[in-house]
């Protein structure tokens, strides 16, 4: 499936500038009719700017015209413009014009999405753990120039990448969390020590778990 360049900005376009339905522009842009609730709503996107998809070449005016008319039909890219399908091993090529607002978006991740691990960032942004790491620190040398900005937005990653990036980092922090209390837990068996009632269905949850194993 072919998805605009960047997605979040055109749904945010869609939202303020058309009577679409969520689900219409969540099937367009790649995204939950729920995430379009959220931008229109306020509480995602925040600080992205609407990218027009007309002006992008994307879809043509009569084809939107048609969808606010049409409450089940669904619009199509007139052409694939990134291929969401491949992608490249190794470092991440960005254009010397966009080079600039990798700092910014370095920002923006560890603003927002503090989970992700630096080499994580590195990967994604084509950035050094050095840059991550005075940004994240405020020690970088241009840090009061350096404004958060969604990634996605200045087209340095698309969005499925992004997300990808983010959910990895979730479950790997979901597991993390998991572990740590498992190991309280079996400590605090050993050590005789009372259990508050909340932590009770853990506990049992745990046994299970081991006597699965």
């Amino acid at each position: 499936m072919t998805l605009p360049l960047m997605p979040k900005a055109t749904a945010v376009w869609l939202v303020d500038n058309t009577t679409l339905t969520f689900e219409q522009i969540g099937a367009f842009v790649g995204m939950h009719p729920l995430e379009i609730k959220g931008i229109a709503d306020g509480e995602v996107a925040q600080g992205i700017v609407g990218q027009d998809p007309i002006l992008n070449g994307q879809i043509t005016r009569d084809e939107l015209k048609l969808a606010e008319g049409n409450a089940q039909f669904h619009m199509r890219l007139l052409k694939p413009l990134v291929d969401v399908t491949k992608s490249k091993a190794g470092a991440r090529y960005t254009p010397v014009s966009k080079r600039q607002d990798k700092p910014n978006a370095v920002a923006w991740i560890a603003k927002f999405h503090p989970e992700v691990s630096d080499a994580q960032i590195g990967k994604l942004l084509g950035t050094t753990k050095k840059t991550i790491t005075e940004i994240r620190t405020r020690s970088h040398w241009n840090i009061a120039q350096i404004k958060p900005q969604d990634p996605v937005t200045v087209g340095i990653c698309s969005q499925i990448q992004l997300d990808d990036v983010v959910r990895i980092a979730q479950e790997k922090r979901a597991a993390r969390e998991k572990k740590a209390e498992k190991a309280a837990l079996a400590k605090a068996a050993a050590l005789g020590t009372p259990l508050p009632a909340a932590a009770k269905p853990a506990v049992a949850a745990v046994d299970e778990e081991e006597d699965a194993a």
